[in-house]
């Protein structure tokens, strides 16, 4: 299982036709690294999360389930605003508004 497809992040930027395939794609890759970083998640953290797990050793299935939404929310977050502001974004300000989003996960209050 991916947590979120090409499709779904086509889905929520609204994107009908398959022309921007490549590019939300791309987007997508840069969005999901970007928040895994933020997050401090290592890529055994990440590849559970990632997973259709129920839960872990390190997390329990209340806890997956509200990483694996927030992970969602700051992933399509990103994903949408490098899709917006291709030509000008503001990456100091897209790293300050995901570690507000992350603040939960960054700290370890999920383990």
């Amino acid at each position: 299982m991916a947590l979120i497809s090409t499709e779904d992040a086509k889905a929520y930027l609204r994107v009908d036709s398959s022309d921007e395939d490549a590019t939300v794609g791309i987007l997508l890759a840069s969005a999901i690294r970007l928040c895994i970083d933020i997050a401090r998640l290592t890529d055994d953290q990440w590849e559970v999360i990632d997973s259709d797990a129920a839960s872990s050793d390190e997390y329990t299935e209340a806890e997956l389930s509200a990483i694996r939404e927030t992970m969602k929310v700051a992933i399509l977050y990103t994903c949408a605003y490098l899709f917006e502001h291709r030509e000008e974004a503001d990456h100091h300000a897209l790293t300050m508004t995901l570690r507000s989003l992350l603040f939960a996960i960054r700290e370890g209050a999920f383990s």
